[in-house]
C-alpha cells in the first residue's frame, strides 16, 4: 500500500491522478443530473486525433483512465529500479510520453469499436434550439440582456442568452413569459426571441383523409311467405 501511494503521488502518475479526479467528479455530476455528457462536444474537436465519433467526455475519460494506470505502473517500476538524479528524471519523462502514447492508442481502438456498434449521432448544436418555445427567466429581456430556459429533445433544460428587438407598442417580455427562438447570433452567442402566445398556436395539422362517400341505405328485405 505504501508503494502504491508513493507511486501515485510521484511524477508522472500524479498528473494523471489529478486528471482522473476531475473525470470522476464530472461523471458524478452527470449521474446527479447537474451536467451533460455532451457538454464539450461543440468546444473540442477530437476527430483530428482519431478519437472522434463518440462524446468528447467519453474519449477523454478513457484516455485519462488508461494513462493513469499506465503511468502508475511505470512509476512503480521506476521506483523499484533504484535510479536517481538525472537518469531518473529522463526515465520519468519517458514514462510520461509512453503513458500518453499507450492511452491514445488504446482509446483510439476503443473508439473504433464503439463507432461500429453505436449509430452515428450528430453532436448537439445551438442551432437545434431554433424554432423552440422558451420561458423567460430574467426580470425582462432587452436588446442587450436576457436569459431563457429551453427544453431539449431528450427532456433536459438549458439556459440560453436571448435578446429582443421590441417595437414601442409591443409589451415587454418578463419573467415567466413565453418566447420563440427564431434566430441565432454567432458573434454575440445569443438567440433572438419574439413573444409567443400558446393560445394562438393552431397545433399540428389534422391528417388529410379522402373524400367521404355517403352510406348506401340497406336494401329492403323481401317479405317472408309461408306455405
Amino acid at each position: 500500500m505504501q508503494e502504491f501511494l508513493s507511486a501515485a503521488t510521484a511524477f508522472p502518475a500524479v498528473l494523471f491522478g489529478a486528471a482522473l479526479a476531475v473525470v470522476v467528479f464530472f461523471w458524478l455530476l452527470v449521474l446527479a443530473g447537474a451536467a451533460d455528457h455532451h457538454s464539450f462536444d461543440t468546444d473540442l474537436d477530437t476527430g483530428l486525433a482519431g478519437i472522434g465519433g463518440v462524446p468528447v467526455t467519453v474519449s477523454v475519460s478513457a484516455m485519462v483512465v488508461v494513462g493513469w494506470f499506465t503511468s502508475l505502473t511505470g512509476t512503480v517500476l521506476l521506483h523499484r529500479s533504484g535510479t536517481t538524479g538525472g537518469i531518473r528524471a529522463v526515465l520519468a519523462c519517458a514514462v510520461l510520453a509512453g503513458a500518453l502514447l499507450i492511452a491514445w492508442t488504446v482509446t483510439r481502438a476503443l473508439v473504433r469499436l464503439l463507432r461500429r456498434r453505436l449509430p452515428e449521432v450528430p453532436p448537439p448544436s445551438r442551432q437545434d434550439f431554433l424554432g423552440r418555445v422558451c420561458t423567460i427567466r430574467t426580470g425582462s429581456v432587452s436588446s442587450d440582456f436576457g436569459q431563457a430556459e429551453v427544453v431539449s429533445d431528450d427532456g433536459s433544460t438549458a439556459m440560453v442568452q436571448v435578446r429582443l428587438l421590441r417595437p414601442p407598442d409591443e409589451p415587454p417580455l418578463t419573467s415567466g413569459s413565453t418566447g420563440l427562438l427564431y434566430a441565432y447570433d454567432d458573434d454575440g452567442e445569443f438567440f433572438w426571441v419574439s413573444p409567443y402566445d400558446k393560445a394562438l398556436d393552431p397545433g399540428p395539422p389534422e391528417p388529410r383523409t379522402g373524400p367521404r362517400t355517403a352510406a348506401r341505405p340497406a336494401a329492403p328485405r323481401a317479405p317472408h311467405r309461408s306455405g
